[in-house]
């Protein structure tokens, strides 16, 4: 995590000369004309991905959001680049968290994709997490097994993160999985060792679940934009009730992700500061979805 402020003046403008709210996703998300994901956000090799505190930021709140980005949800990331970043980020600090520390995460299927799990970073600053969002690609894989890969966030979160919030304060992160297919209940040893290129055991999802609990309070957001969506929204709500939210339009994502940060925190009285004191970086301005 580094010393940058998201700054939503300089992102507007940023963004509109990329021409982010014109271009289609295949003009921005160019990993997609390779046809292959970008060697940074590759995580086999990664052993810890960190959301540390800095002078800047000093109560750092580690934000994981893992996009389904297989066929029938790879259109999240084109509508998060155009409009939801920054309604996200800023809602969030002008909701009294100045710190937020974001990393996305791409899920897809570890038994069809050829890229089921893409890692970025920790980061704060308008620039690098527009950076990281654009460099995933959007694979729109997936295959008729009932199910993609949501367990992948679980593990990694569980094994290949760490963060001042834990090791300081005792402080829980919040991670987000957002998708519209159950979850596949097996991660096995081989599947782990071919996209981490480490050696592990096989894991159910509920295991893998416990473990990423243990240091993250742990959602998912069902987009129920189909039956079979609306099918899966069950096994959802059977396994994580209210922390499953469930929503038609996924525009609203970036709402529900910020009620729930910021209430969290409101309610622990961590990071928090008076929404004046958030609008030097142009938040002041923001309008919510």
């Amino acid at each position: 995590m580094g010393g940058t402020r998201y700054d939503l003046g300089a992102r507007l403008s940023r963004a509109e000369a990329a021409g982010y709210g014109k271009k289609s996703a295949s003009e921005i998300f160019t990993q997609n004309s390779l046809r292959m994901a970008h060697e940074s956000m590759n995580p086999n090799g990664i052993t810890f991905r960190e959301a540390r505190d800095s002078e800047v930021h000093p109560n750092s709140v580690p934000i994981i959001l893992g996009l389904d980005v297989t066929g029938s949800m790879g259109h999240i990331p084109h509508e998060l680049i155009k409009e939801g970043l920054p309604k996200l980020m800023g809602g969030i600090i002008q909701g009294g968290v100045p710190d937020p520390a974001l990393l996305f995460l791409g899920i897809g299927d570890h038994e069809c994709d050829r890229y089921p799990l893409q890692v970025g970073q920790f980061e704060s600053g308008d620039e690098e997490l527009d950076m990281w969002l654009t460099r995933t690609y959007i694979e729109s894989g997936g295959g008729g097994n009932a199910g993609e890969s949501y367990l992948l966030a679980w593990y990694f979160a569980a094994f290949h993160t760490k963060t001042d919030a834990f090791e300081k304060r005792g402080q829980k992160g919040l991670l987000f999985t957002v998708g519209d297919e159950p979850n596949l209940p097996t991660l096995p040893a081989s599947a782990i060792k071919e996209i981490m290129g480490a050696e592990q055991q096989t894991y159910t999802h509920l295991e893998l679940l416990q473990e990423a609990q243990k240091r993250y309070d742990v959602y998912h957001i069902s987009v129920l934009h189909s039956d079979q969506a609306v099918r899966a929204n069950v096994a959802w709500k059977e396994l994580l009730g209210q922390n499953c939210l469930s929503i038609e339009d996924h525009r609203e994502i970036p709402n529900i992700i910020t009620r729930i940060i910021c209430d969290k925190h409101k309610s622990s009285g961590l990071g928090t500061i008076p929404v004046s004191d958030a609008t030097s970086t142009g938040l002041d301005n923001i309008q919510m979805l």
